[in-house]
């Protein structure tokens, strides 16, 4: 379920000043619509920068997501924004990262921001775990496998992000075209199987119009994903219908619609082979 966003402005006097012991006194603030995770989500500016900050109360259900991203941060330069400040004051948790310039990836096919995303997911594939808490991806999928024998599939050691949204790959045109993309909210970062981001993206590809074979070709330019066996990815196919189903019905909107319309049918691709 999407988090009720809130404006920078209905923060405590207290947050916004720690805030603006990083930034200096803000000039601009401009809310963000994309995402569901956050109450606060809002590029601003000031004399000394500009950042994206995004927040959530303390006490918030997902407050687990704010620390999970300032933990993993570290570790992700050149794929991710970087993280510039951390404050936890006055019931907020608010992160401060780098702002980004650029376009969301548009994963139609034919797109030109194609090929760039499958270099950024295999630059990620190449990327050590951090040896900091993550969730498993099998204790993730546990409820949502066919066999308890298909966990072993999706278990290892590489870091994962596991949230192939389009949204959340920025692109800048104007940076040099090797260095331009890449990847934000890591609140679900995960250690599982190399592969399995690229079994991710799959389904956001036929979601955004792509054919369940056109969509794992594109896999296929990721090198991690020749390490799967081909019934651990129909094993993957599986738990994700499951996973959206289960979204789609509680949450009925058209894009958890289409998730699971594109599940099913990676899962029907998958076992009519």
């Amino acid at each position: 379920m999407a988090t009720t966003r809130i404006g920078l402005d209905q923060l405590p006097p207290a947050a916004r000043a720690a805030i603006e012991k990083h930034t200096g006194p803000l000039l601009t603030v401009k809310e963000t619509t994309e995402g569901f995770n956050s109450e606060i989500a809002a590029r601003i500016t000031s004399t000394t920068g500009t950042w994206h900050i995004k927040g959530l109360r303390t006490d918030h259900p997902r407050a687990w997501t704010q620390h999970r991203e300032a933990a993993v941060a570290p570790f992700l330069t050149g794929l991710a924004p970087t993280l510039d400040w951390h404050v936890e004051t006055a019931g907020w948790d608010l992160l401060g990262f780098e702002a980004l310039n650029g376009h969301h990836a548009d994963y139609a096919p034919g797109s030109p921001d194609l090929p760039e995303v499958a270099a950024l997911l295999s630059r990620l594939g190449e990327t050590p775990c951090p040896n900091i808490e993550l969730r498993h991806a099998e204790q993730r999928l546990e409820r949502y496998a066919t066999r308890p024998d298909d966990l072993r599939h999706f278990a290892g050691a590489h870091l994962l992000h596991t949230d192939l949204n389009h949204t959340n790959i920025l692109i800048n045109d104007r940076a040099p075209h090797s260095n331009r993309v890449r990847l934000v909210d890591w609140a679900w970062a995960t250690r599982g199987a190399a592969w399995l981001d690229a079994g991710y993206w799959v389904i956001w590809l036929i979601a955004a119009g792509h054919t369940p074979a056109s969509a794992e070709h594109w896999a296929t330019e990721i090198p991690s994903w020749h390490t799967a066996p081909a019934e651990g990815i129909t094993a993957f196919a599986a738990a994700n219908a499951n996973i959206w189903s289960e979204i789609s019905t509680s949450d009925p909107a058209p894009w958890t619609s289409r998730l699971a319309a594109a599940s099913e049918a990676w899962h029907t691709h998958r076992m009519s082979r």
